[in-house]
Order: structure tokens, then sequence, then C-alpha cells
């Protein structure tokens, strides 16, 4: 049961990962058009959405890591 939860973390974190990437795609692509104030609040929202992505991303890889290395060691 650890394997599996220790693998779909580390899928969670691929996932999240790709999402945070799109995100910044979709910022530098937000950073071509004419600043109004919605595109720079827009722009402060998605930097900050891509830096708790990130966060969240690492620490499921770290968490997962873990247990798939404890997972190794015990069995």
């Amino acid at each position: 049961m650890d394997k599996l939860v220790a693998i779909l973390q580390l899928g969670a974190a691929t996932l999240i990962g790709i999402v945070a990437a799109a995100t910044l795609v979709n910022l530098v692509l937000l950073s071509s058009r004419p600043e109004t104030i919605s595109v720079v609040n827009a722009m402060i929202g998605q930097g900050l959405v891509i830096i708790c992505l990130i966060a969240l991303a690492n620490i499921l890889f770290r968490k997962g890591l873990k247990r798939l290395r404890a997972q190794r060691d015990a069995g």
C-alpha cells in the first residue's frame, strides 16, 4: 500500500509540475498584452499560483521518494 501511495505522490508531483510550467507559459504570453490593471492583477495572481504549485510539487516529490525508499529498504 505504501508503494502505491508513493507512486501516486510522485505522479501528482509530476502532474503539478506540468501545470506549473503551463501556467508559466501563460504568464509569458500574458505579459505581451497591453498593461492594464486587470493584466497586472492576473500576472501577480499567476505568479503566486506558480510559486504555490512548485512548492506543493516539491513536497509531494520528497514525500514520495522518502516513502518509496523506505518501502525498498523494508522489503
